[in-house]
């Protein structure tokens, strides 16, 4: 990385970022500059601050000093007024369900003015330069006390980035910090990126929580969804125990989704069609050798609770209104097979909802024995900065609030597994087990719950896994029936999401599954140790971009790229495993060239020696097909 402090620029892996300026509360205030050498910038603002951006190897750190007092920032950062020679740019999501994916500004004018969410990116972006290969990666350490955000913006020519730390109006005296950033180039796109991870897993005050078994079992979801009832629980439970014995691998988790208490909030009680509760179900699971696990959404609050009715002061309100802040509406006829209208929020800076909440998990850990929590829906608990909510405890930033739940989670259920559902990716380092990178995936190939999501998330978020926590792809889907995917699209995301070496789980009843698609499961499950797989091709594909919608009907930009994607893993015996896949609705030829491989050799299919070119090996595919090599 080359510092030229007289043209206030970084030159780096073919990609120049200059034209710097100071950032503060989203805007360039007036300034002047007093200092560039070496070490970095330092800038006079017009009301005597100054603002000063401190380089030491590839770590930068800003902060704003001289002021009276105390002072409350929005936000503090730098703007990259020119980033030059960029193809691409990850915009990194922020949240499970939100997706990360590159963005080539060349073509994506039209849909970044119809879909703003191409705009905006957290944690950290790599830009990927024109003729060559690697990356430049920006990215911040540490997630566990702001939230951090990038700005994009092409629409008048290069590329700019506005960089920031979300103070979130926390008051400071003497300086104001914005959290470090690290910035360096390298040779492979996924590569810089797990370098990142490992930075900020370096980085975090609490190491990461890496099982070293993957995470297999069955979750009720994506079969029962919210008609659950014992009988029909115990049957998937006898089912599980008897594909567990059969097949003679891992499946160690029993999972039980939503859909056993009354409404979101009251986590005690339970539906009528359990007059025994939940226990005598999670006991049953245990005593056939599984870990029992169930669902929650500790944030969430209906408002036909009983909690909301009894607590109304246990939740969070609009500062402007005083009315209570509902992220989640159901107005309509779909009403999650409960009462509730609206979804509140829970204010865990209140002592005593924080002691309920603390209660429940204690209760569910202790009392009933849970191993498994997959809590979900956790973004809702930083959604909202200071100028919306009002939360009990004032002066705290929106990642501090979170990250209370976060911390009182893991206190209280000690060393069962953490599945974080719909949650801020990056904070939860060192309290989740588990990470689910993508939304729900749904019965069909294409829409807002389909496979789309699966191939964009693994893809783009694959990095992670092993470093940060481990990868959750969401079920696995083998029923024949009550689904709108062919044989050949079961089959390869199958096989995609369990060759990325995280969480293979299903929904299926198991009894009913095809023999062919019962071992292909098996399969997947009897790799059992945690491992990671790459995409060696990321970001080499040209993008191009259609415009659909949204759930609630605004525009949403759908980038489209090579749809063959290749996906490699290192099998216990040393050999490299290869999947080629088809993502696309037409047949189409590939030429795999060696360097996927790692070099010349013997390449085989199903136990049979393949063709091999000078160049590679050429590969034949059918819409949807994936094949191993």
């Amino acid at each position: 990385m080359t510092f030229d402090p007289t043209g206030t620029s970084f030159d780096l892996g073919g990609v120049l970022l200059g034209d710097l300026a100071p950032l503060v509360d989203g805007t360039v205030p007036e300034h002047r500059l007093e200092r560039a050498d070496d070490r970095g910038l330092a800038w006079r603002l017009s009301d005597g601050t100054m603002v000063e951006l401190q380089i030491e190897g590839e770590r930068l750190d800003l902060r704003l000093s001289g002021f009276i007092g105390t002072r409350r920032l929005s936000s503090l950062g730098l703007r990259i007024g020119r980033a030059a020679n960029v193809r691409q740019y990850l915009r990194n999501g922020y949240m499970s369900w939100d997706g990360s994916h590159l963005v080539e500004p060349d073509t994506a004018m039209e849909a970044a003015a119809a879909d703003p969410n191409l705009l905006e990116g957290y944690a950290a972006t790599a830009l990927l330069p024109r003729g060559r290969d690697g990356a430049v990666i920006l990215g911040f350490l540490r997630h566990d006390r702001y939230q951090s955000r990038f700005r994009f913006n092409f629409e008048n020519g290069p590329l700019a980035i506005d960089v920031e730390t979300l103070i979130d109006r926390k008051s400071f005296t003497g300086e104001v910090r914005a959290e470090p950033l690290i910035l360096f180039a390298g040779d492979d796109t996924e590569q810089a990126l797990a370098r990142w991870a490992r930075a900020v897993a370096e980085a975090s005050p609490v190491p990461p929580r890496l099982p070293p078994r993957r995470v297999t079992g069955w979750c009720s979801w994506y079969n029962l969804y919210a008609s659950l009832e014992p009988k029909v629980l115990l049957e998937h439970l006898d089912a599980a125990a008897r594909f567990r014995e059969e097949s003679k691998v891992p499946f160690d988790i029993f999972q039980i989704d939503d859909g056993f208490t009354p409404e979101m909030g009251d986590w005690l009680d339970f539906k009528p069609q359990f007059p025994q509760g939940i226990r005598p179900i999670l006991e049953a699971a245990r005593d056939k050798g599984f870990t029992p696990g169930l669902w929650i959404a500790p944030f969430m609050v209906g408002n036909r609770s009983r909690l909301f009715a009894e607590h109304p002061d246990w939740i969070v309100r609009s500062r402007a209104t005083g009315e209570p802040l509902a992220p989640m509406t159901f107005y309509g006829e779909f009403r999650w097979h409960k009462r509730s209208e609206e979804y509140y929020v829970l204010d865990v800076t209140h002592p005593d909802a924080e002691a309920y909440i603390r209660r429940v998990f204690r209760t569910w850990a202790r009392e009933w024995n849970c191993g498994y929590f997959k809590a979900d829906f956790l973004h809702l608990g930083s959604t909202y900065g200071p100028d919306q909510a009002l939360w009990h405890e004032d002066g705290l930033s929106r990642i501090e609030i979170w990250m209370r739940m976060a911390r009182l989670m893991r206190e209280e259920i000690g060393e069962a597994t953490l599945l974080c559902c719909g949650s801020p990716i990056w904070a939860a380092v060192g309290y989740a087990d588990v990470m689910r990178i993508g939304r729900d995936v749904g019965v069909s190939w294409r829409g807002h719950y389909s496979a789309q999501s699966l191939l964009r998330d693994q893809t783009a978020r694959n990095f992670a896994n092993g470093i940060l926590w481990q990868s959750d792809p969401d079920c696995i889907l083998l029923r024949d029936r009550f689904h709108e995917l062919t044989d050949d699209q079961v089959r390869s995301l199958a096989m995609f999401a369990g060759l990325a070496g995280g969480v293979v789980m299903t929904s299926d009843q198991l009894d009913e599954v095809s023999p062919e698609r019962r071992q292909l499961f098996a399969d997947l499950l009897a790799k059992p140790r945690a491992i990671s797989c790459s995409f060696p091709e990321l970001g080499r594909s040209a993008l191009h971009y259609t415009l659909s919608s949204y759930p609630n009907g605004e525009p949403m930009a759908v980038s489209h790229a090579d749809p063959v994607l290749i996906q490699s893993t290192r099998q216990a015996d040393g050999s490299l495993l290869v999947n080629v896949f088809n993502t696309g609705d037409r047949a189409t030829e590939r030429l795999v060239p060696w360097s996927i491989f790692e070099g010349h050799g013997p390449v085989f299919e199903d136990a049979e020696r393949c063709v091999e070119g000078s160049h590679g090996i050429p590969v034949h595919l059918r819409p949807y097909q994936s094949r191993q090599f």
